[in-house]
């Protein structure tokens, strides 16, 4: 496990069980050297929230850590899995696929290495076009129209082109990070970017200095017909989330959650959940997605196994944790 530094198996799985100690008793001879967080390509809200969470945990805790640039999701639930990192960040969709062994990283292998952490932030199906594109709508994008869906294994790239192929949009699907699909979409080499991304994205923020572009919209009967083929709820974009917007934008939205590698010390994993979960103000000051990263969201997973040191955390604090879904 290259990032979760050097503590034996035996030490962690007694840590694990025993799931005691303060920040103050903890025997930190245990902990990690360092860690990483997993998180998306630059300019989406992976990055921007994860490396700002790791930050803030470095500091808190004086442990070393930062955020890593993945390939999003789908990656991190592999890379937690197997400890090359001791956190990551991913949507419940790709972590249900991990989980039951159809991660397509995987084929065959269940990643029951990974727990839950805390919850983060609904992700939103979005797109975006220039607005001299003259597509204002889903039905309005045309046949072949190239659609830059984020990085090749990603959220948005596992599940937008499924949804749009569902609402009838024939396309050519181009991959790359964020930030440079929003530079091709500028320079008129992409005609729509689909985004699943926390709002407000980096990358939309960005586009709306340099030109008028054109947040598009799901009509209700778009929306029920994802809903009802994908594991998503509704959602809606408000108003003040983009400068292109004069009203709120209906949409769909998938759950994320950070995920920690399951033999990660039990007081440690503690005591990051705590710095998370306890200091929300900073939180929201890293990206404003972090308004639902609060405990009551826990509840939003139902079958990720949680890590016994946030398990501990939640119910000191009020929030019941089944025990069949503690990791054991």
């Amino acid at each position: 496990m290259k990032h979760l530094g050097k503590f034996s198996a035996a030490a962690a799985a007694l840590l694990i069980a025993a799931g005691v100690g303060t920040a103050a008793q903890a025997d930190r001879s245990q902990w990690p050297q360092s860690f990483t967080v997993g998180t998306a390509s630059q300019g989406g809200t992976y990055f921007a929230y994860g490396s700002g969470w790791a930050n803030l945990v470095a500091e808190t805790l004086g442990v070393s850590g930062g955020g890593e640039v993945t390939g999003g999701p789908t990656q991190n639930l592999a890379l937690v899995h197997t400890g090359d990192l001791a956190f990551g960040m991913t949507t419940m969709g790709p972590a249900r696929e991990a989980l039951e062994g159809r991660s397509p990283l995987a084929p065959g292998i269940k990643m029951d290495q990974v727990c839950a952490l805390f919850p983060m932030y609904q992700t939103p199906f979005s797109i975006t076009a220039l607005a001299s594109s003259g597509i204002k709508s889903i039905s309005d994008i045309p046949a072949g129209a190239k659609i830059g869906f984020g990085p090749a294994g990603s959220t948005s790239d596992t599940y937008f082109p499924a949804m749009l192929e569902t609402l009838g949009v024939k396309f050519d699907r181009r991959n790359g990070g964020w930030n440079d699909l929003g530079g091709q979409l500028q320079d008129g080499l992409l005609d729509v970017i689909a985004f699943a991304a926390g709002i407000p994205i980096p990358a939309v923020s960005q586009l709306e200095v340099q030109a008028e572009v054109n947040i598009i919209e799901f009509t209700a009967d778009e929306q029920k017909k994802v809903m009802d083929a994908f594991p998503v709820a509704d959602f809606t974009i408000p108003a003040s989330t983009y400068k292109s917007l004069n009203a709120d934008a209906r949409a769909v939205s998938m759950w994320n959650f950070a995920i920690a590698n399951c033999a990660l010390p039990a007081d440690f994993v503690y005591e990051v959940t705590k710095v998370v979960m306890e200091n929300n103000d900073k939180m929201v000051s890293i990206h404003k997605a972090a308004r639902t990263t609060v405990k009551e969201n826990a509840v939003k997973n139902t079958f990720i196994p949680w890590h016994p040191g946030a398990a501990r955390w939640y119910k000191e604090n009020g929030i019941d944790i089944p025990d069949n879904l503690i990791k054991q």
